[in-house]
C-alpha cells in the first residue's frame, strides 16, 4: 500500500529526517519550477544561487523534469533557506483561475513525506510554495504559499537576483505594490485557535509589521526575536494595568513575521533574570497570566530571585553569550522603565556586542530617566551601529503603525551594515 504524505497547512513547519529530498508541484496549468538559495538575510549571494531552466544547478540543488532534487548535505553553510518557486507559463494568467496547486516533498527513493495544498490564491502569477530552512544543526520544511501579484521579476529582485531589464517584457504586470504583498504576510498554524476577533486584530498588526519591513527592503528576512521585560518595583503600575500584557501581545506579530517558528524568546529581569518558555501566538494569553508578575512563585520560578531593582549587565551578558557561534540575525526587544546607570560597563558591553549578530532595540516606558540609552547613537568604538532607543510616555496610546515603525526602522539598516562588516554571514 502506498504511503500518504503528511498534509501541512499554511505556515506549518515539520522536521526533515533525510538530507536528500525531491520537491514537485502538481497543478492543472503549465508552470515552471525554480529555486532560490538565500542567506539568513533573505537574499541570494549572487545570481548563481538562482536555479531555473537555463541554470539548473546550484550547490546541493538540481532542477530536472520539473522537479527539484535537493541534497542538504551539499548546501553551503551560509545558505539558510531554499525556497521553491512556482511560476505560471502564461504571465497574464493567475493562480486564482485554476484549482489550488499542491506542493509535495518526497525522499530520494520516492517515499512521500509532506504535501501542502496551496489554497487562497488569487491574482498571483508566481508563488513561493515551500521552503527548506536550517534549524540548529538540522533542516525543516515550511508551507509558505506566498504569492506575488507583480510577477516573477518582482519576486527574484526582492531576493537580490539582478534582472536584465531589457529582457523584461514591457507588457508584463507592474511590480506589486506594498498593499498587494502585505496580503501575503506570514501566518502560523496556532492562529487558527484564536477567536475571530483576536485573529482580526492580529491580521491588522501583522500587516503593519510587514509594511515596515517592505518599505525598508527587509521583506523575507528571518531572525531570532528575543523579548526582554523589566520586572522591578517601579513597573508595578504597568503590570497592574496590564500594559505589559499588551506589550507582549503586540510583539507577537513581529516574531510571526521574522522568526522561523513565529515564537518570542522571553526574559524577565531585575538584578538577575529568568529565561521563560517561548511565547506562541495561540498560548500568549495563558503565558501572560502565568508569568507576568512581580512577586511569588510561578511555574516553579521564585520571582524573589530575579530581584526588584535594575541591573542590566547579567541579562545582557546572557543574551550576548547565546549569540556565539551563530550567524543568524537576532532582534532584541528590550522594554524597561529606567535604570541603565552603569555607563562604563554597558558601554564596554555594547562595543563587544557590535561584533555579534544582534540588533538591540531598547524601548523606554514612561517619562523617566533612561541614562545612557539616550546616548546610544553617539557611542563610538563599535563595528556597526547595533542599537536603537526610543521612549514613549504611554505605549497604550501609540498606534500599531507607529509602534512598529519605531521598533523596526533601524533593524534593516543594521542588517545591511552587519553584512558589509562580516558580522553576518
Amino acid at each position: 500500500m502506498t504511503e500518504s504524505p503528511l498534509m501541512l497547512t499554511k505556515g506549518q513547519n515539520a522536521e526533515l529526517a533525510t538530507a536528500a529530498v525531491v520537491i514537485a508541484v502538481s497543478i492543472s496549468a503549465p508552470v515552471d519550477i525554480s529555486a532560490l538559495l538565500v542567506t539568513a538575510a533573505g537574499k541570494v549571494r549572487s545570481d548563481a544561487d538562482f536555479v531555473f531552466y537555463n541554470q539548473p544547478d546550484a550547490p546541493g540543488v538540481h532542477l530536472s523534469a520539473g522537479t527539484l532534487r535537493v541534497d542538504l548535505s551539499r548546501v553551503p553553510p551560509e545558505i539558510a533557506q531554499i525556497r521553491a518557486v512556482v511560476t505560471l507559463d502564461d504571465q497574464h494568467a493567475s493562480f486564482g483561475a485554476y484549482p489550488p496547486p499542491t506542493a509535495t516533498l518526497a525522499d530520494a527513493g520516492g517515499k512521500p513525506l509532506y504535501a501542502y495544498r496551496i489554497d487562497g490564491l488569487g491574482r498571483e502569477s508566481v508563488i513561493v510554495a515551500i521552503e527548506l530552512y536550517r534549524r540548529g544543526s538540522g533542516w525543516k520544511v515550511r508551507a509558505v504559499g506566498q504569492g506575488y501579484a507583480g510577477g516573477f521579476a518582482d519576486l527574484i529582485t526582492d531576493h537580490g537576483v539582478v534582472v536584465d531589464q531589457p529582457a523584461i517584457d514591457s507588457a508584463a504586470p507592474a511590480p506589486a505594490s506594498a498593499p498587494e504583498l502585505i496580503e501575503s504576510v506570514r501566518s502560523m498554524p496556532g492562529e487558527a485557535k484564536l477567536s475571530l476577533e483576536k485573529r482580526q486584530v492580529l491580521d491588522l498588526r501583522k500587516r503593519e509589521v510587514a509594511k515596515v519591513l517592505l518599505t525598508k527592503g527587509a521583506q523575507g528576512v528571518r531572525a531570532r526575536v528575543i523579548l526582554v521585560i523589566d520586572k522591578t518595583g517601579s513597573m508595578a503600575g504597568l503590570y497592574k494595568r496590564k500594559v505589559v500584557h499588551q506589550v507582549v501581545e503586540r510583539m507577537i506579530p513581529v516574531a510571526i513575521q521574522l522568526d522561523d517558528n513565529g515564537a518570542l524568546e522571553p526574559f524577565l529581569y531585575g538584578q538577575k533574570y529568568a529565561k521563560l518558555p517561548d511565547i506562541t501566538v495561540e498560548d500568549a494569553e495563558r503565558w501572560c497570566a502565568t508569568f507576568l508578575h512581580l512577586n511569588g512563585v510561578h511555574a516553579g520560578i521564585d520571582y524573589r530571585h530575579i530581584g526588584a531593582v535594575n541591573d542590566e549587565i547579567p541579562i545582557m551578558q546572557a543574551i550576548l553569550g547565546s549569540l556565539q557561534n551563530t550567524g543568524q540575525p537576532t532582534l532584541v526587544l528590550f522594554f524597561t522603565d529606567g535604570g541603565f546607570s552603569k555607563r562604563r560597563e554597558i558601554t564596554q558591553l555594547m562595543r563587544a556586542a557590535s561584533r555579534a549578530p544582534a540588533f538591540w532595540q531598547f524601548i523606554g516606558l514612561g517619562p523617566n530617566n533612561f541614562g545612557m540609552l539616550t546616548k546610544l547613537d553617539d557611542l563610538d568604538g563599535r563595528v556597526v551601529d547595533n542599537a536603537g532607543f526610543f521612549a514613549v510616555r504611554d505605549i497604550d496610546q501609540l498606534s500599531d503603525a507607529e509602534l512598529y515603525r519605531l521598533l523596526l526602522s533601524e533593524f534593516p539598516s543594521w542588517l545591511r551594515a552587519a553584512r558589509q562588516a562580516g558580522v553576518l554571514r
